[in-house]
């Protein structure tokens, strides 16, 4: 048991991790959690390692491994973003005056108490029937219900006090306009 325990020395073999995680990453801070990556495999995988093989090499291979996924993972976020900004290039901005008046309702929105807010989120942002989201939160369709109506009444109060400020209407609440 003993001769097992100090087969598998993680501890001897950190600045070598370190050192190696440098010369991939190139930045200190990723080289760290490249290391701690590479340590959390490897501890899961205690199991795979046979005892007398090479450690050194072992944790290498989980450290350069641990390095592909990262660049890969990546990779795919930044071809994510790269997507989502060109479908953002082809829509219109806002004129300055509806930037500002949407930030304002974004402020508003996130004021709402969470119940509220995450209740309101998922029916009139995700588009789940109350159903859906009473099942989501894990609370009868009626508490859902009655959040919903809650954060409406305090988005229409916010509304009311934007006075002189164009109107934006509320999804599924009644629109009182004073033209």
């Amino acid at each position: 048991m003993k001769r097992t325990e100090r087969s598998f020395d993680v501890l001897a073999q950190l600045a070598a991790l370190r050192r190696y995680a440098r010369a991939l990453a190139r930045n200190s801070d990723d080289a760290e959690d490249l290391v701690h990556d590479a340590l959390v495999r490897a501890y899961e995988k205690k199991r795979s390692f046979r005892p007398g093989a090479n450690l050194r090499t072992w944790l290498f291979s989980i450290l350069h491994n641990a390095h592909i996924d990262r660049i890969r993972q990546k990779r795919s976020l930044t071809k994510r973003h790269d997507e989502a900004s060109l479908a953002a290039e082809r829509t219109l901005p806002a004129g300055q005056e509806h930037a500002v008046r949407l930030q304002q309702v974004r402020e508003a929105f996130f004021q709402l108490p969470e119940e509220q807010r995450e209740a309101l989120h998922l029916v009139a942002i995700e588009d789940l029937s109350y159903q859906e989201a009473a099942d989501a939160l894990g609370i009868p369709i009626g508490t859902l219900m009655s959040r919903i109506s809650r954060a409406r009444a305090n988005l229409r109060e916010f509304e009311e006090k934007g006075a002189g400020v164009p109107k934006l209407r509320i999804i599924g609440g009644s629109d009182h306009e004073s033209s």
